[in-house]
């Protein structure tokens, strides 16, 4: 049996989504100068506040960084990440919607950019969103 990494202080809930578009694509936004990973290709999200529940998390993520409006119950849990952030721990829960109101623009990010499963593996992409790469192309 192994003991639990000690190191770890606490766990960092984070929600993202893989918007869908009616081609099959996914939109990725890039990390702005100035923040941690910047210029990385991340899927859109963002951190849990308190009380808040995942769904409503990313619904408020979607409308600060996207401008658009996502409904909870079009939210379908895709799949998560787990990856060692410093003396945090990074835990990636990863939905999948085809459906909004709105445009996506880049309010936050500073570029947007719609791709196709395969063309993820050649752009940098933060450590956790990585590894989600191969399950997305098998749901799509």
């Amino acid at each position: 049996m192994t003991k639990p990494d000690l190191a770890i202080s606490r766990i960092m809930t984070v929600v993202a989504v893989a918007l869908v578009d009616g081609d099959g694509r996914v939109l990725l936004q890039r990390r702005p100068e100035g923040k941690a990973m910047a210029g990385l290709w991340e899927f859109p999200g963002g951190k849990l506040e308190a009380g808040e529940s995942p769904e409503a998390a990313l619904v408020r993520e979607l409308r600060e960084e996207l401008g658009i409006d996502v409904e909870a119950a079009c939210l379908a849990p895709a799949t998560f990440a787990s990856e060692p952030l410093g003396d945090r721990h990074l835990l990636l829960l990863l939905y999948a919607c085809r459906k909004w109101r709105g445009v996506p623009q880049a309010l936050e990010a500073s570029a947007l950019k719609w791709v196709r499963p395969l063309e993820m593996h050649g752009l940098d992409m933060p450590p956790a969103d990585r590894p989600l790469i191969g399950l997305i192309e098998a749901l799509l």
